[in-house]
C-alpha cells in the first residue's frame, strides 16, 4: 500500500512526501496555484513569464550559476506553467537534496527580476510564441479553447500574446506574485529516498518565513459556446479540433470518462486510430484527450489530414462518437481499457518525477491524494451502463464545436457533418 505523509509548515504551506527507499534519487517540486486562468487580459502570459524570470539570477547566484548548481551533481532543474498552476522542480541523487532545495528556494524568494532580464526574456517568449504559431498541429488546440471560451481567461493561451507581454512591467510582476505566491496557494512535494520529518525541518527553515497571508484569486465558471470556426492558412494539411464540454477535476465520473476516451481515441488500439488511420489511411495523427480544470473540462478530438479528406475525417469522428452514445462499448473493450489504465498508472510510478507530479498536483488542486490502489479500485467499479450514460451527456451533437486551420476557405455548417 502506497503511503503519503502530509504536513503543514507553520505558515500554512502544505508539504507532501512519498518515500521510495529502493531508489537513489529524489524529485522535489514547488507547486503554485498561479496559471493563465488567474490573469487579466492586459497581463496575459504573466504566470509563464515569471516561470522564465526565476531562472535569471538571484542575490547570490547568476543565471549560469543556477544552471550549473545541479548540472554539476548530475541533477535536473526545470519548470512549467499550465492554465491553473506553475511548478518549479528538480531531480537529484538523494545525497544532493540539500543543494536542490537551496537552489529552488533561492530562485523562489531571491530572484532579482532585473529590468534588463525582463526585457531580454520578454523577447525570448515572443520568439517562443512565433515558433508555436508555426506549428498548426499545436496551436489548433489553443484556437479551440479560445473559440469555445471567448470571454474567459481559460480561453487564453498560456504564453500570452506579443501585445500583452510588451505591456507587462516589473511592478506588474511583483504585484502578481504578491497576490498569488502565498502559503495557502503553495504545495511542496517530494518523492524518492526521502524522510518526511527530516526534510520538514529543512523546508521550515527555507520556506517557513513566508508571511501567512491569503492568496487573492477569483474563480469564475466559463460559459461554453458551441461554434464552428476555420482559420485559413496556406499549409499542406487541415488540422482539425472537435470538442465538447468535459468534467471538472473533482468529478467522480472522471473514471468513466477516462475509459470511454481511451476507447474512442486515447490509445493506438482506439476506434478512431483504427478507423481513420489504420483502415482508411486518412491521417497520420488522430487522437482524443480530456482536459480537467477546477470547475469545468473539455473533451477534444484531433486529426490532421489533406484538404480533400478533412470533411470525411470530421464525419468519421462524429460517427464514432455517436456509436458510443447509441451502443456503448463492449465487455472486451471495457476489460482491455481497465487493464490499459492500470498498466499506465503503475508504469508511471516507476519514475520518481511522475510520482512527485502526481502527489503535488493532487494536493494543490484537490487538497487530497488517492493512492494508486484507491484509483484502481475506482476504475474497476466502472460499468458499461455508466459509460453509455456519460457519453449521452457529453457527446450530444448540439454540444460539439469544430475548429480547423488549413488551406480551406469555406466550411460547411455543423449539420452537414452530423448527417
Amino acid at each position: 500500500m502506497t503511503i503519503y505523509k502530509k504536513s503543514k509548515l507553520t505558515n500554512g504551506i502544505r508539504v507532501v512526501t512519498e518515500k521510495i527507499p529502493y531508489v537513489k534519487s529524489v524529485s522535489v517540486g514547488i507547486w503554485v496555484g498561479a496559471g493563465s486562468r488567474f490573469e487579466d487580459a492586459k497581463n496575459s502570459g504573466i504566470s509563464h513569464f515569471i516561470e522564465h524570470l526565476l531562472f535569471k539570477g538571484t542575490e547570490k547566484r547568476s543565471a549560469k550559476e543556477i544552471a550549473e548548481a545541479l548540472d554539476t551533481v548530475g541533477g535536473q532543474l526545470n519548470a512549467f506553467t499550465s492554465k491553473e498552476y506553475t511548478c518549479f522542480y528538480a531531480r537529484v541523487l538523494d545525497e544532493h537534496l540539500d543543494i536542490a532545495l537551496d537552489v529552488l528556494s533561492d530562485m523562489f524568494f531571491n530572484s532579482k527580476l532585473k529590468e534588463e532580464d525582463i526585457d531580454k526574456e520578454r523577447q525570448v517568449i515572443i520568439e517562443e510564441i512565433n515558433m508555436y504559431e508555426d506549428t498548426p498541429d499545436e496551436i489548433i488546440h489553443d484556437i479551440f479553447t479560445k473559440t469555445v471560451w471567448p470571454e474567459h481567461p481559460l480561453g487564453r493561451a498560456i504564453l500570452g500574446t506579443e501585445e500583452s507581454l510588451n505591456s507587462i512591467t516589473r511592478q506588474d510582476i511583483i504585484e502578481y506574485m504578491n497576490k498569488l505566491y502565498k502559503p495557502d496557494n503553495i504545495v511542496l512535494a517530494l518523492a524518492g529516498n526521502v524522510e518526511h520529518n527530516e526534510v520538514l525541518e529543512q523546508l521550515e527553515v527555507l520556506f517557513g518565513f513566508l508571511e501567512n497571508e491569503k492568496s487573492k484569486k477569483t474563480i469564475i465558471v466559463p460559459d461554453y459556446k458551441a461554434t464552428l470556426l476555420n482559420t485559413y492558412k496556406d499549409i499542406n494539411q487541415v488540422h482539425i479540433c472537435l470538442g465538447t464540454p468535459g468534467l471538472a477535476q473533482d468529478d467522480p465520473k472522471l473514471y468513466e470518462l477516462a475509459i470511454f476516451n481511451s476507447v474512442l481515441g486515447g490509445s493506438l488500439s482506439s476506434r478512431l486510430v483504427q478507423e481513420i488511420r489504420e483502415e482508411r489511411g486518412l491521417a497520420y495523427s488522430v487522437f482524443s484527450y480530456h482536459s480537467a480544470f477546477i470547475d469545468t473540462g473539455l473533451l477534444n478530438f484531433y486529426a490532421g489530414t489533406r484538404p480533400s479528406n478533412y470533411e470525411k475525417v470530421i464525419k468519421l469522428i462524429f460517427e464514432e462518437s455517436q456509436k458510443i452514445v447509441k451502443e456503448g462499448i463492449t465487455d472486451k473493450e471495457l476489460y482491455k481499457t481497465k487493464e490499459q489504465l492500470k498498466g499506465s498508472l503503475y508504469l508511471g510510478l516507476e519514475s520518481v518525477s511522475s510520482r512527485m507530479t502526481r502527489i503535488g498536483r493532487s494536493l494543490l488542486c484537490l487538497d487530497e491524494i488517492l493512492t494508486p490502489e484507491e484509483t484502481v479500485e475506482k476504475v474497476e467499479k466502472v460499468k458499461l451502463d455508466d459509460i453509455r450514460e456519460l457519453a449521452k451527456t457529453l457527446l450530444a451533437p448540439e454540444n460539439f464545436s469544430i475548429t480547423t486551420i488549413g488551406p480551406i476557405k469555406d466550411m460547411k455548417d455543423k449539420d452537414y457533418y452530423l448527417n
